[in-house]
């Protein structure tokens, strides 16, 4: 039997992880989304405190590190990093994405190094925080196009190319960086490095003003004959036609499910405060009667509750599959497809249906409106998630089904 209530263990840690996003994240909301490419000092309290409770035991995940694989345990149930990670994510955009964004040493850098690292790079990157550079300007969803190289020169790899729309790339420690080591080679050629930002030859070229997510950054970056530590490969340096990028992939089966989380507690947000400005203007939601016999609010209201319960389960399942070593590529994706565009028709339906308090900054609904676009789309657009999910299901090649 199914039980969908939150596991006894990640109770308090969930609880905590709420309590800091209605008392640190929601009220700092607006003034970093208004201050953009200021950097959140309040997050370094709240980034030592996830420290401190990651080192004690009492609770991982915060932001979007610790989701590394497990085995399943004698019961053949686990309930592990992956899904407290989804739980506490969920929470946080609850109060605010960008921030969780923005959190020091829980970037999608740190995912990927959790989900491919040996054992000695595990320990050797320990309290990094690390972005993740894969996005170029002639490559965007299709990731096995990339053009940045890196060429094995004695002891280091020497990188050549340009990342954009890299997520904390101008606040973080290191960077993850997809590079080809042969582009006659495709696909197998391509390998993640962890650049530290101090390397020579690594430049921040500029911030971006973008529309959502203002609170954090997003950067540019050049590499020119940037030399890296051939130690900093992750996985395997051989290419293996058969292997070699699926192992790369692996990162964003354990990456698309903490952004699936971002958009569940970004729309939960909007629906409970829509529920309320409903329920002021006199517009009451009946669990006992059918949507069609209520007004149209309400009725529209019951949908998008809904719709956003699916996501929400989705998400749940794609973590769980992680921790218990299933593969769950295909339920990523459709954690990720579906979340990403509730999330998205959720907030801008709120803002529809609030009217002129939904659409002024009186209330933080227009801010996630704009907040769960990119959740729609970075990670793997909704289109490519649909790609992937057809693939899986027909059982095509990316070969086959374009």
């Amino acid at each position: 039997m199914i039980n969908l209530e939150t596991p006894r263990k990640f109770r308090a840690f969930v609880n905590q992880a709420h309590q800091v996003a209605a008392e640190m994240l929601r009220p700092n909301s607006r003034r970093y989304d208004l201050a953009e490419h200021e950097y959140p000092v309040e997050l370094d309290m709240l980034a030592a405190m996830v420290d401190g409770l990651g080192a004690s035991g009492t609770g991982s995940g915060a932001g979007a590190s610790g989701v590394r694989r497990t085995a399943a345990a004698d019961d053949g149930v686990v309930n592990g990093s992956n899904l407290s990670s989804v739980l506490s994510i969920m929470e946080m955009c609850w109060g605010d994405v960008g921030l969780l964004l923005s959190m020091p040493r829980q970037g999608l850098g740190n995912s990927a190094i959790a989900s491919v690292a040996s054992d000695e790079q595990l320990q050797r990157f320990d309290g990094l925080w690390a972005a993740m550079a894969i996005t170029e300007p002639d490559c965007g969803s299709d990731s096995a196009r990339i053009q940045t190289t890196a060429r094995l020169d004695g002891d280091a790899y020497v990188l050549n190319g340009e990342k954009i729309f890299v997520t904390a790339g101008g606040r973080c420690d290191a960077v993850v960086v997809w590079a080809t080591l042969d582009k006659t080679l495709g696909r197998a050629a391509i390998k993640s490095f962890v650049v530290m930002k101090d390397t020579p030859g690594m430049t921040v070229e500029r911030l971006e003003h973008k529309l959502g997510i203002r609170a954090s950054d997003t950067a540019t970056l050049r590499f020119e004959n940037c030399r890296v530590p051939r130690e900093n490969l992750l996985g395997s340096p051989e290419v293996d036609a058969e292997k070699g990028f699926a192992g790369v992939m692996q990162t964003f089966d354990n990456t698309r499910p903490l952004v699936a989380a971002m958009a569940v507690g970004c729309a939960r947000a909007a629906l409970e405060l829509t529920r309320d400005l409903l329920s002021e203007a006199g517009v009451e939601i009946d669990y006992d009667r059918p949507a069609h016999q209520q007004p149209a609010a309400a009725a529209t209201y019951l949908a998008m509750e809904a719709d956003w319960e699916a996501a929400y389960l989705l998400t749940l399942q794609a973590a769980w599959m992680a921790d218990n070593g299933h593969p769950n590529s295909l339920q990523a994706s459709m954690a990720k497809a579906k979340a990403g565009r509730t999330a998205n028709d959720i907030t801008l339906r709120c803002v529809e249906l609030t009217g002129p308090l939904g659409y002024s900054e009186h209330h933080l609904l227009e801010k996630w409106s704009r907040d769960t676009k990119i959740l729609d789309i970075f990670e793997g657009t909704q289109q490519i998630q649909q790609l992937i999910v057809a693939r899986r299901l027909l059982g095509k090649t990316s070969a086959e089904l374009k």
